[in-house]
């Protein structure tokens, strides 16, 4: 009975809140955001959620939606896991692409916003303007520049100054004939140069808003160009970081565009390309029997596992202390 009472308190008190929420003013400025994340968040978690406790085959909407399996899907994505060797490649590619992607990302991006700041604003803006050009590129377009590229025959550019300045003898096949690093380098480069960008943009802007009296101050104390990033622009970008690196983080682990163009194309081994959320894809809708209910409780454990990192990655970063209300003079 205290269970009940509880249950009932806490959901009346809940109710009592989102009705003072939508009376008041902020609702009208967050309901484009809020329906937004209901239309295109939530409810898609709530169909996967309900398909993945479904047999759904082959988009066979009729036959297999209306039956509940239980966790069979789960039992059976976790089965593979664990004795299918191309589903243990896939899991592990996810692991190495999302670290080493996260941490090119992060450190380029601080890095390039860094040094544009001592550069002259000219050569600064041409500077992150060429960064910026693999942002702006189509997919397919960008993708088909690597794709030529790494090429593993003679047209491929690379190979072809390889072979030009005589340090190989024969084309190289990078991402089929060196696995599983060479399909990783691929797809961590080729990621990376877009994932960059972002990171210089917000740094760089949030480089821009720091006081220009405390750089002036510590030139005219004699610091360096290191000491003035260590000790001044570093500390004061605690809270940009800690934005991009879980925004970068969540994003890498359902990313999977450019990854699948570069499978398809046969630049990188299929098994050793593909991350996580390309198998969900693959599983819906690319292999011959697609298995949509498997594929939805793949999906499901992903979502749940990147909110899991996303919250890790805040604790770690000390993001608790950071929002904090300062104690104030003393």
């Amino acid at each position: 009975m205290v269970g009940i009472k509880l249950n009932k308190i806490f959901f009346h008190r809940l109710f009592n809140n989102l009705v003072e929420f939508f009376r008041s003013d902020a609702s009208r400025f967050l309901f484009p955001a809020l329906f937004l994340v209901l239309v295109f968040y939530i409810i898609p978690v709530i169909i996967s959620v309900y398909l993945s406790f479904t047999p759904l085959k082959n988009w066979n909407i009729d036959r297999y939606a209306g039956e509940i399996i239980g966790f069979e899907n789960y039992y059976k994505f976790f089965y593979m896991l664990t004795h299918d060797p191309s589903v243990k490649a896939v899991f592990l590619t996810t692991i190495v692409f999302v670290a080493l992607t996260l941490t090119v990302n992060v450190l380029g991006g601080l890095g390039l916003a860094i040094a544009t700041y001592f550069m002259s604003e000219k050569a600064a803006g041409g500077t992150q303007l060429i960064w910026l050009l693999p942002r702006m590129t189509p997919i397919a377009v960008y993708s088909m520049i690597w794709y030529y590229f790494f090429h593993p025959s003679s047209i491929g550019t690379l190979n072809s100054i390889l072979l030009h300045l005589g340090l190989i003898d024969k084309p190289i096949d990078f991402g089929q004939g060196i696995i599983p690093w060479g399909a990783w380098a691929i797809i961590v480069f080729v990621n990376g140069l877009v994932g960059v960008s972002y990171g210089m943009i917000v740094f760089t802007s949030a480089i821009s808003n720091i006081p220009k009296e405390l750089v002036i101050a510590a030139r005219v104390d004699g610091a360096s160009n290191w000491e003035i990033t260590r000790r001044i622009l570093i500390p004061l970008l605690k809270w940009h970081i800690i934005y991009v690196t879980t925004w970068q983080l969540l994003s890498l682990i359902t990313t999977y565009d450019h990854l699948f163009l570069l499978v398809k194309w046969g630049l990188v081994n299929r098994d050793y390309g593909t991350t996580w959320s390309l198998y969900i894809y693959n599983t819906a809708f690319q292999l011959g029997e697609t298995d949509q209910g498997l594929a939805a409780a793949a999906g499901v454990i992903l979502v749940l596992v990147s909110s899991g990192l996303g919250l890790l990655t805040l604790k770690l970063m000390g993001f608790e202390k950071m929002i904090k209300p300062p104690r104030g003079d003393i």
